[in-house]
C-alpha cells in the first residue's frame, strides 16, 4: 500500500528539495497528497514545485505557506531558482493563506496515516501544532530533514553546528519537536553531508526526463555551489528504504535561550520509550542507488 505523504519546503533556495521533490513524484510507493511552501517569497517557492509536477504530467495540490519565522527576521528571503521558471510551464496562482488549514484537513481526513515530511525551516508546521494541539497525535509520522546530533561535525564551532532549516525558525522547530507526534523521525546535518555529488557527475546522472527539470534549477544554484548534497532526498528516501540510515532514540531539545546558538540541536540518547529518532549513520552506496533507480524506473514506466 502506497504512503501517504504531504511535503513541506522551502524549495528554491538548496537545490536538493527540487532533487527530493522528483524522488517523491517517481517513487512508486509514495501517495503525494500535497506540497506547502515556506520561507521568502513562498509563491514563487510554489511555481517551482508546480513545474516539476507538471513536467512530469502530475497535478499535486500546492499551497503557498508563511513567508518569515515566527519570531525572528527573515534569513531567506528569496528564491533564487525562480530564475529558470520562464522555462518551465507552471501554475501561477495559489490558493493564498491556506497552507496551514489545507495540512490541517488533509490530516485529519487521513488519521493516523499520513507521514508528514519536513524538508525546509519549520514554520507552517510550528503554527499547524501550535493552532490545532490535536493534529500531532492524528500524524502516521513526522520525517525531517533538520538539526545536528552527532560528533559528526565537532570539528566546527558550537554555532557553526546549527542546521540551516532548525536556525531559521528555531521557536518553530521547538513547538515541532515538543509536539506528541507518534514517531518523529530526523536526519541530520551529521548524516547528510555524507551523501554528495560533484557538479559534473550531476550532469552526467540527470539526464532521464524526470531529472532534465531538476538540472536546469540546478544550474541556477551551480553558480555559487559546485555540488549537491542530498540533504533532503536521504530524509524521503529513508521513508521507503529504512535500513539507509541507522537511527536510535532519544530526545532533541531546540537551543532558544542564547541567541548565538539560537536553533542549535542538543541531542540526549533514550530508551524505547523516548519521543524521537535520530539518524546515526548513513549507507550512501544504497542510497543512491534506491534514488536513481526509483527515477530510473519511473521513466522505464512512462515510456
Amino acid at each position: 500500500m502506497a504512503v501517504k505523504v504531504l511535503l513541506d519546503t522551502d524549495i528554491g533556495s538548496d537545490i536538493d528539495d527540487a532533487v527530493c521533490l522528483a524522488y517523491l513524484l517517481a517513487q512508486p510507493e509514495c501517495e503525494l497528497l500535497g506540497i506547502t511552501t515556506v520561507a521568502g517569497e513562498p509563491e514563487k517557492r510554489a511555481m517551482i514545485a508546480s513545474a516539476l509536477c507538471r513536467s512530469v504530467g502530475r497535478t499535486v495540490p500546492i499551497y503557498p505557506g508563511v513567508d518569515a519565522p515566527l519570531l525572528i527576521p527573515q534569513r531567506q528571503p528569496v528564491a533564487q531558482q525562480a530564475d529558470a521558471l520562464p522555462r518551465w510551464d507552471h501554475d501561477r496562482a495559489f490558493p493564498q493563506g491556506q497552507a496551514v488549514e489545507f495540512l490541517r484537513q488533509t490530516i485529519r481526513a487521513c488519521p493516523h496515516e499520513v507521514v508528514l515530511l519536513t524538508i525546509g525551516p519549520l514554520t507552517n508546521v510550528g503554527l499547524l501544532f501550535a493552532l490545532h494541539r490535536e493534529i500531532p497525535r492524528l500524524l502516521k509520522a513526522l520525517v525531517m530533514m533538520g538539526g545536528a546530533y552527532t560528533g559528526g561535525l565537532s570539528g566546527r564551532r558550537r554555532f557553526e553546528r546549527r542546521e540551516w532549516n532548525m536556525s531559521l525558525d528555531p521557536h518553530a522547530a521547538a513547538i515541532v519537536f515538543q509536539a506528541p507526534v507518534p514517531s518523529l523521525r530526523a536526519v541530520g546535518l551529521d548524516v547528510t553531508t555524507q551523501v554528495t555529488m560533484d557538479a559534473a557527475e550531476v550532469r552526467r546522472k540527470f539526464q532521464t526526463q524526470r531529472l532534465r527539470p531538476v538540472l536546469d534549477f540546478a544550474e541556477v544554484w551551480f553558480q555559487r555551489v559546485d555540488h549537491i548534497t542530498f540533504h533532503d532526498p536521504l530524509a524521503a528516501a529513508a521513508i521507503f528504504d529504512p535500513p539507509i540510515c541507522r537511527f536510535e532514540k532519544g530526545a532533541v531539545e531546540v537551543e532558544l535561550a542564547s541567541e548565538r546558538l539560537l536553533g542549535l540541536t542538543h541531542w540526549t540518547p533514550g530508551g524505547p520509550d523516548a519521543p524521537h529518532e535520530v539518524a546515526l549513520e548513513v549507507d550512501a552506496g544504497r542510497f543512491f542507488e534506491h534514488y536513481f533507480s526509483a527515477l530510473g524506473n519511473a521513466d522505464l514506466g512512462r515510456g
